[in-house]
This record gives C-alpha cells, structure tokens and sequence, in this order.
C-alpha cells in the first residue's frame, strides 16, 4: 500500500532528523552529489522586443523553454506555494511540519491526504528524473533538496521548477506550458490561468486540458479553493475565475520567420537569438504572403523583404508562403535562393552611366534595333520607340537603351557595383557578358534588397542584418546619381488599385517568366517582393508589374500608414531640360559607335550601288530605309535635298554618267551608292 509506505518514509524521516546530530548532518549534507544543475533549453530566436519568433525542440523531442523569475506573473508564483509548499521561503529544503502532518493525516484516515514533498524536494527528482514511491527515493530526494538548498538561492530553486515541472505530452516549464495550452507567455495571466498551470504538474497526463477537461478544471478549482484560504487571492476573484473557461485545445508554438531563424541558428548556435525583426509587421507580411499565391495555383511561392535602409536591419522577412512540404516547397527559403533579377539592375545601370558622364536624365538615347556584337537583345514587348529620354526609358524599362549603356560602362563595372551594394552576383561561365544587364546572373532577393537599399542612402551601402550592429558599407554610386535614379522611379505610376504616392519603385521580369519581381523604398524603408516557383518552372503570363507590384505597395501599407518622404536633391545635381544640357550629355553616343553597324542605319536602297539606272524625263527617284527622318541627299558631295522626312524623294535629271548618291540621317549617320546614269 503506497499510504503505508509514505508513512513509513515520514516516520522515518522525522526520527531521523530529530535523531542525527547537527554536525553529522552537515557534513552528510555537504557531502552529497548534486546532479546537474545545467539542463539544456530550446534554442530560441526573438524579435526586437524579446517576443518568440520560433523555438526548437531539446533533444529528447521536449518543448523546455528557458526562463527567468522575472518572466513569469507573480499571481502564479504566489498560487504556486500556496498550494504546493506554503512554507517554501522559510525551511531549509524538508519542511518537519508538513511531513509530520502527512504522516498524521495518513496514520488517522488510512489514506495519503497530502504529501510532505517541497518544491524543493521536488526540483531535486525533476533533476534526477527519480520516482516517488520508493522509501529510498524520497530520501534521496530529501538529502538533494537539503543540498540545494545550500548551494542555491530560493529564486534559483524556484527558477529550476519551473523550468523543469511537467506539464503533459512533451511540454516542461512554465513557458512551454503557457505559450502550449494558453498561447501567450506567461508574463501575464489571470488567476485562473494560474491557478490550472499551478495544478497540472501534479498529474500532468491526467488532468492535460486539451484531452481531460473536466479534470483539469477540478484540479483547478483545488487550487482556487487554496489560494483563497491562503489570502493570495479574495473569494470574489475565485468565483470569477471559475467561470472562465478551460482551454480544450493545445496551440503551436509561434514559428514566425521560420527560414531566416534557421539560418541564424545554424551559422550562430545559442541558446537565445536577438534579432531586428518586428514580431507584428512578421506576422502580418505573412499573411500576406499567403493571401498573394491563394489564388495564384497550388506550385506558385511568394518570398518578402522587408529593410530599414538608414540601418540595414531586417523588419520582416518572408521565406515561402508557408513553412511546410506542400506543392509550393515550402521549406525552401525563397529570399536566400539565387534568382534571375530580369530587369532590376536597370536602375543600377543608369546610376553608373550618370556617375561616367554618359548620361543624364534628360539625355537622349536611342532604342532601335541594334546588333552589340552578335547580341542583339529585343525590348520585352518587341517594340521599339526610337529617340528617347533617359528619365522615361528606364521608366519604361526598356531594353537595348540599357545594354547601350552597360556595353559603354563595361559589364564589369556593373558587376563591380553590384558586390560593392552587398550582393554576390553568380555569373554563368564566370565571364560577365551584355546579357548581365537583362537579368543573366543569379542574385537573391535578400541582395537585391541590398542594392536598392544603397539607391535609397545616396548611394552608399548598408549591409543587411537580421542581428548584430550595423556598419556602414562602401559607396556604390554617388549622391546625385542615387537621387536622380530614385527621382526617376518615384515617377513611376502605382499598379491599380493602389494609392498615389511617391514610392521609387521598380519591376522586373525574367526570362521565360520564371519569376516576377518589385522592389521599392521611400525616404526610410526598402521592400523586396518575388512570386515564382520554388522549383524554376515558367509562369505563364506572369509579369512583376501585375504579381508583384500589388505586394509590393500592400507591404508598405502595413508597415505604416504613411511613406516617409524622398531625401531633396544634392546641390550639384544638374536639374536642366535637353537643350541646356552640356553638348556630350544631349544624346548619348556608344564609345564604339562609330565602328558599329545597326539594323537601323540608313540605307540607299534604290538606285543601288553599284547599278546602272536610266534616266527618266520627270526626275530621279531616290530612296532609302532605315534612318531617322528628316534625311539630307547630296550627289557628288552637294546638297540636292534638305529636310525630306519621306522615305522616298524625286530630284530633277541630272546628266548622264558616274554619281556618288549620299544620305545622312537626322542623327549624322550616312549611307552612299555609286551609280551610273545614263
């Protein structure tokens, strides 16, 4: 009978302490071996504010959660003794007076009424993983908690409980407890949420709300009952308690950011994980986050990024829709894969062309069909539209405008900016060609990020942190090229839908529509969006300007309600229309543009070089393709046309013989044929 047996062991004990001497005791005391007094925690990552993010399972598959003193309500330590061990703060590890009692009320009722293990007795069979029911145990337990008592504060002891006691399942600790059953940390609860987690350790699978309410709720009011007649808590405050429901249901424990804290907890092992990360912007970038791809197919993946650009610290970061083995792959971190950036470096491209003194916003460049060498790229709506300003070709993100200027700049320069900005560029071959310009190299969105960042600070670098402190990076480009790039994309008109503001913002598509993209900022923040498969597949008909854009604006409008405002122009910049721009800055011309041939040069193409023509008595007819209009003839070096913006023109019967026809374009290119007439 385990009544007799715990009689016994109380019988025992008192004689044995009113028995011993006290220097025998002592030394038998300071002789015991204490178990470790280390015990392993979940790793933890938090927010800014100290709030869990996500935590880890101990290695026995357990949710043990550190915790401190300070963490935990005092209503629930004050509840605690008063139920489990009232004289907890005065005796020294066995409290006399409650073994004598169990003793009494068990030899006078025939049963075990209460028992006469501390908190302390009970900490030491938690650390020693012990049982109760042996005589030898609880005298085991007695010497340990006598030791500890020596050698630890009250504090201490009351922090390895609850740490330590059992809750039900694999949850152990206060914390595991109150963020398992409650879901919240246990900084803050009612009494009768203290009151339940005061009572499950006693018999935690027994009375486990979530499979046996009903007990628990007994066991509850138990504690209630005691808390009362100890004077912790008034008969009012009880009764109000008892009508507050018994949670039925186990939570999870938060898991926010999931893949960035995996990758900090890797490359950084701790116990705890301080991170720049805004828990509530978290939480509701990933809601977004699914509500994006809800309706976008079960295999589309969303990734967010989301920056302080004066500090470089991460707010929120968003990985995949959902952290989980689903047709999307969602355990795959979509903000650290390297993606084809399609064509967000443009603004990058045009910042260093402003930077060599290529161009300017207002310069004039040429978007025609043109060969670089066997390369010839073609705008993403095959259209071209010819002269242009700077300002509105990047706007409209076109194309060759763009290569023109990377081939001008060279390749590595760009790739060069790009490392200095943060990023690592992974180039096919590892030789940087004119396709670089287009998306042809894998960065992640995380560098991306970093690169507009550097646009959004004047040009200079921040390297992105999700912990640590920040540094200041290197100069990418300059102050007035960054404004004059991010004056340019605030110029940009919102996606539908979306309010009218002055974000910088630019979209980009890859090849194959493989993924579409948005990245953005205003005067304080830089946001990352990516929507593709996690897999490289094509979406098809998917473009960032209709995908990503709308994410893009919508994670602005939960970050906060109104943009912070663009930084005013440097004082050297040159705010000046074409016309009073320095002649080498009116229109851009390649370094190698003379020894270029483009598919829109002009051409004579009747009569042609070469031929014989007759002569007709109404004239001779001239024509030419390609171009840009007006057109000036010359024949044998004299002008015989000027300013004919047709294609075709008729000049009067020269005489017969040898001729040297000539055409120059409006741009000063030149094509010639040698005839004879006769």
């Amino acid at each position: 009978m385990k009544w007799l047996h715990r009689a016994l062991f109380a019988t025992a004990l008192v004689l044995w302490t009113g028995a011993v001497s006290r220097d025998g005791l002592d030394r038998w005391i300071d002789a015991t071996v204490l178990p470790p007094l280390t015990v392993e925690v979940s790793p933890e990552v938090v927010a800014r504010d100290g709030r869990l993010l996500r935590a880890w399972q101990v290695a026995d598959g357990r949710w043990r959660m550190g915790v401190a003193l300070a963490d935990v309500d005092p209503g629930f330590i004050a509840q605690l003794v008063a139920f489990e061990d009232k004289r907890f703060f005065s005796h020294p590890g066995v409290d006399p007076r409650a073994v004598a009692r169990a003793l009494w009320q068990a030899v006078t009722s025939g049963r075990v009424v209460s028992g006469g293990s501390t908190l302390t007795m009970q900490v030491a069979r938690l650390l020693e993983n012990s049982g109760t029911g042996r005589m030898s145990g609880k005298l085991r337990q007695a010497r340990v908690a006598l030791a500890l008592e020596r050698r630890l504060t009250k504090e201490q002891i009351l922090e390895l409980y609850l740490l330590l006691a059992p809750y039900g399942g694999n949850l152990e600790g206060i914390r595991a407890a109150s963020l398992g059953y409650l879901g919240k940390e246990p900084r803050r609860l009612t009494p009768a949420e203290a009151a339940l987690l005061v009572s499950l350790p006693q018999s935690p699978e027994a009375r486990r709300p979530d499979r046996a309410p009903k007990a628990a709720a007994a066991a509850r009011e138990r504690v209630l009952d005691r808390s009362v007649g100890a004077g912790v808590i008034d008969a009012e405050t009880a009764a109000t308690a008892l009508r507050e429901p018994v949670p039925t249901a186990r939570r999870d424990v938060p898991t926010l950011a999931p893949h960035l804290a995996e990758r900090l907890q890797t490359a950084t092992p701790a116990p705890v994980i301080r991170t720049t990360l805004d828990a509530t912007l978290q939480a509701q970038v990933e809601r977004l986050a699914a509500d994006a791809v809800a309706a976008q197919g079960e295999r589309m993946q969303v990734a967010i990024v989301v920056a302080d650009h004066r500090s470089g610290e991460i707010l929120a970061e968003v990985g995949s829709a959902a952290y989980r083995a689903d047709l999307r792959q969602g355990f795959v971190d979509m903000a650290s894969a390297p993606r084809s950036p399609g064509s967000l470096l443009k603004p990058l491209i045009y910042g260093l062309a402003f930077d060599e003194g290529l161009a300017h916003p207002e310069t004039l460049l040429e978007d025609r069909p043109t060969d670089f060498n066997g390369y010839a790229p073609q705008n993403f709506d095959r259209i071209t539209r010819g002269t242009i300003r700077a300002r509105e070709a990047l706007q409209l993100s076109l194309n060759i405008p763009a290569v023109a200027l990377t081939e001008a700049l060279g390749p590595a320069k760009l790739i060069a900016a790009m490392r200095r900005a943060g990023a690592d560029p992974r180039i096919p071959g590892n030789q940087p060609g004119l396709a670089v310009a287009l998306g042809g190299v894998g960065l992640t969105l995380e560098e991306v990020v970093s690169m507009y960042a550097a646009l959004a600070r004047g040009g200079v670098a921040v390297p992105l942190r999700a912990t640590g402190d920040g540094t200041e990076g290197a100069r990418v480009i300059s102050a007035v090229a960054a404004w004059q790039v991010g004056d340019i994309l605030a110029g940009l008109p919102p996606p539908p839908g979306a309010p009218e503001n002055r974000l910088a913002y630019k979209t980009g598509t890859s090849y194959g529509h493989r993924d579409a993209w948005a990245v953005g900022f205003d005067g304080r923040h830089v946001v990352g969006v990516w929507l593709g498969r996690a897999d490289g597949s094509s979406v098809p008909g998917a473009f960032g300007a209709d995908l990503a854009a709308p994410v893009l604006f919508q994670t602005f409008a939960r970050l906060k309600p109104k943009l912070d405002p663009q930084p005013p122009a440097p004082p050297a910049t040159l705010m000046v229309a074409n016309a009073a721009l320095p002649q080498p800055l009116q229109r851009f011309r390649s370094r190698h543009a003379a020894f270029q041939a483009t598919a829109d040069a002009p051409a004579v193409t009747f009569p042609k070089d070469g031929t014989e023509v007759e002569l007709m008595p109404d004239g001779l007819m001239l024509r030419v393709r390609g171009g840009t209009a007006p057109f000036t003839w010359l024949m044998d070096g004299a002008p015989v046309v000027l300013g004919e913006r047709r294609a075709e023109t008729l000049i009067p019967t020269p005489g017969p013989g040898f001729v040297t026809l000539s055409v120059i374009d409006a741009q000063g290119r030149s094509a010639r044929a040698r005839v004879r007439l006769r």
